[in-house]
C-alpha cells in the first residue's frame, strides 16, 4: 500500500498551506481542489525536483506538509491505548518520530507524483462539521484507480489538518496502530520509540 499512498499524500499536502491565509478561509474540498493542480504544475516543471535535488525536496517537505498534518493527533491515534500511558516526554518524542518517519519516507516519493492524475468526487458535510472527508480518485496510465480519502479537522486557529489518510478502504493510522501495539508489547513504549529511532536513522 504505501509506495501508493506517499505520492498521494504529498500532492495534497504539498500544497495545502502554500500560503496560510488560505488554510484558514477556505473549506477543505475547495483548499484541496484549488492547489493541487498547482503543485503537480510545480513539480512537473521543477527539474531540480524532477532530478532529484534532495536538498529543494526536502525543503519542500518541510515548508509544506509540516504545517497542514496535524502529527500530534495522528500519533495520539496510532499509538491509541498506550498514549495515555505515556508521559509527556514519551508523547512528545513519539510525536517527533512519527513525523520524521513520514516525513522522511514521502519526500523519497515526491518526483513521482508528475504521473498521476487526480478526480476529487463531490465533496458532502454540512455547516459546522469538524470532521470532513475529502474524496479523490487517483489513476495513472494503465493503472485501475485508486480511491484516496483524506480526513480533516477544524482547529481553533490554524485552519483545517489532515489526520488520517485511507487509500483503498485502508487507514494510515489503523496500519501503524497494528504496528505500534507489536512495539509496545516488545519493549514498551521505550521500546517504540528506540524503534522509530533506528529507523528514522538508516541512510
Amino acid at each position: 500500500m504505501y509506495h501508493l499512498l506517499k505520492p498521494f499524500i504529498l500532492i495534497f499536502a504539498a500544497g495545502c498551506l502554500s500560503v496560510s491565509v488560505q488554510a484558514s478561509e477556505l473549506g477543505p474540498d475547495a483548499l484541496a481542489r484549488n492547489v493541487t493542480n498547482d503543485v503537480l504544475r510545480i513539480v512537473r516543471q521543477d527539474k531540480d525536483i524532477a532530478n532529484g535535488n534532495a536538498a529543494k525536496v526536502n525543503a519542500l517537505v518541510e515548508q509544506k506538509i509540516l504545517p497542514l498534518f496535524n502529527f500530534k493527533h495522528m500519533t495520539q491515534l496510532a499509538v491509541a491505548k498506550h498514549w495515555p500511558r505515556a508521559t509527556p516526554e514519551q508523547q512528545e518524542k513519539l510525536t517527533d518520530q512519527f513525523r520524521s518517519m513520514l516525513v522522511r519516507t514521502y519526500a523519497s516519493s515526491l518526483t513521482s507524483v508528475a504521473d498521476y492524475k487526480i478526480e476529487f468526487k463531490p465533496f458532502r458535510a454540512s455547516p459546522g462539521d469538524g470532521d470532513v472527508t475529502v474524496s479523490t480518485e487517483v489513476s495513472k496510465p494503465g493503472a485501475p484507480p485508486i480511491p484516496i480519502d483524506y480526513r480533516l479537522e477544524k482547529t481553533d486557529n490554524n485552519g483545517w489538518k489532515v489526520f488520517d489518510v485511507i487509500v483503498d478502504n485502508v487507514s494510515l493510522v489503523t496500519v501503524y496502530r497494528n504496528s505500534f501495539n507489536s512495539e509496545v508489547r516488545r519493549g514498551g513504549v521505550d521500546g517504540l520509540i528506540a524503534a522509530l529511532e533506528r529507523r528514522n536513522n538508516r541512510p
